[in-house]
């Protein structure tokens, strides 16, 4: 899978699934993006690689969660979009759905393998969702079901 910003000046690839894949509900995600909830999608450490030129730092800006500095993000210098995050407690990468490629249809490539499959940080939500899919009140199977 491969991903990149609106202008495609900062490339990523994705060499295996996601360990998560949901809708992210939390404040951060809400004050980050300026919507009611986000497609996540994380992955294990050495699925995550920079594609475009290197040295990447050049087209690249990054900055901590003041909140939550373990959380490093990075959005590209000419568009602005946020790109990628890095969590250094569990070594994880994460990146938002509307990063990732898309097919002649505008259809994310390989949506089967990064189909959310819950609603994360359901009790912070800014709009009730009515899906089948699980409401958590953190990470999905490993905190309590809300609906």
């Amino acid at each position: 899978m491969n991903g990149s910003c609106f202008c495609g000046s900062v490339t990523y690839t994705l060499s295996k699934g996601p360990v998560l894949a949901a809708y992210c509900h939390c404040t951060l995600c809400q004050r980050l993006t300026g919507c009611p909830f986000v497609h996540t999608v994380h992955f294990e450490p050495d699925a995550f690689r920079w594609t475009h030129d290197a040295p990447h730092d050049t087209a690249l800006e990054s900055f901590a969660l003041p909140v939550k500095p373990w959380k490093k993000r990075w959005r590209c210098k000419a568009c602005g979009v946020c790109v990628v995050g890095h969590n250094s407690k569990t070594g994880n990468w994460s990146v938002w759905g509307g990063t990732l490629e898309r097919d002649e249809e505008g259809k994310i490539k390989s949506w089967d393998t990064v189909k959310p499959t819950a609603h994360i940080f359901y009790a912070t939500r800014t709009l009730d969702i009515g899906d089948e899919l699980g409401k958590w009140e953190g990470y999905e199977n490993k905190s309590n079901r809300i609906a």
